[in-house]
């Protein structure tokens, strides 16, 4: 049986975060993917009780692990949660019938994203320390909408707005429906794209008759300070300033110290909530990430110190001892005014 929130329940939840951000600084969870790795799964893990008869290899389909080994995915939960977090993120970054179309899985979509919304939530529950709350993670697909995939054509585009909106569209539904007290919009590397979700969430709120608040939170891919289809820092914000966000942020791509600076345009511009989650550093020759608890907590300092942030966590690299460091850090600082 599908769950549904009653609309008293979500004014409750969508007025309580919001005071929260007034109050004191926020923290996200890390990596899921890192955390997924220490277990050193194989292809049954991806395939158990569901999956077994599949035509193609499912060895690093993560999402589909809210369905064959939810344990593995609640016991992550659970250490961002002890590690001091408020918020964690559902395990369903791929979670869409566009990236799932990768493995021929668009039919698993809606039970990946009601499962994976599901168990996050009832660990949630288990906590009854402070508020705590679950993020419907929605990842930017594997296609753009604003550049051509093929130099020799720049007219074409692999994806078109109305099949990215039908595809956020699916996702959310199954988020709501599994629980989730809150949508992030994340790792926004075209802006487009990111409408196309925005879109989508707009309509299931009015079909369902329901508001959650809404996170976005773009990727600056380099050191030019530009998403990769080119915008900068104040044009990606200007770009999704129609719609009444809970905050507007960056994560991925960057570490720390390389995020600074473009967090300092967002808290000069914008009159929503920040927020940031950035990778344990630069990967390195080897595609790991090596910047400790202890470096990135001191990189992160210098956010809280300038008064950037109204919610930070981590991205790629980082797990719940990071998020410990961070969390015990922020405790001595206030949130930045919006």
């Amino acid at each position: 049986m599908w769950y549904s929130h009653p609309s008293s329940l979500i004014l409750y939840m969508k007025i309580n975060i919001e005071s929260l951000l007034e109050e004191r600084i926020l923290v996200l969870d890390g990596a899921m993917g890192t955390m997924i790795q220490r277990h050193k799964l194989e292809e049954f893990d991806f395939r158990e009780g569901a999956f077994e008869e599949h035509h193609k290899p499912l060895k690093g389909n993560n999402d589909l692990l809210s369905i064959t080994r939810p344990e593995i995915i609640k016991d992550i939960h659970r250490a961002y949660f002890d590690a001091g977090a408020d918020i964690v993120e559902t395990n369903t970054f791929s979670g869409t019938s566009i990236a799932q179309a990768d493995y021929d899985l668009e039919d698993a979509v809606v039970d990946i994203n009601y499962e994976s919304a599901r168990i996050a939530k009832e660990v949630a529950n288990e906590y009854s320390d402070k508020p705590r709350f679950v993020a419907g993670s929605i990842g930017p697909t594997n296609r753009t909408a604003s550049i051509s995939p093929d130099v020799n054509d720049p007219g074409y585009r692999a994806i078109t707005f109305d099949a990215l909106k039908e595809a956020y569209k699916e996702q959310v539904n199954a988020l709501i429906d599994g629980g989730v007290d809150l949508l992030l919009v994340e790792t926004v590397f075209d802006t487009l794209n990111a409408k196309a979700a925005l879109f989508a969430i707009q309509e299931v709120f009015s079909e369902k008759e329901i508001t959650l608040p809404i996170m976005v939170s773009g990727t600056i891919t380099d050191q030019s300070g530009r998403t990769l289809t080119g915008q900068t820092t104040e044009a990606f914000l200007i770009s999704l300033s129609h719609i009444p966000l809970l905050s507007i942020g960056l994560n991925c791509a960057l570490g720390a110290n390389m995020m600074r600076p473009y967090l300092q345009i967002l808290n000069k511009k914008s009159t929503f909530p920040v927020s940031a989650h950035p990778n344990a550093g630069l990967p390195n020759e080897f595609g790991e990430y090596e910047e400790s608890p202890e470096i990135m907590r001191e990189q992160i300092r210098t956010f809280l110190e300038e008064g950037l942030i109204n919610i930070i966590g981590g991205c790629c690299g980082t797990t719940p001892e990071h998020i410990q460091e961070i969390s015990k850090m922020v405790e001595q600082y206030k949130p930045r005014k919006f």
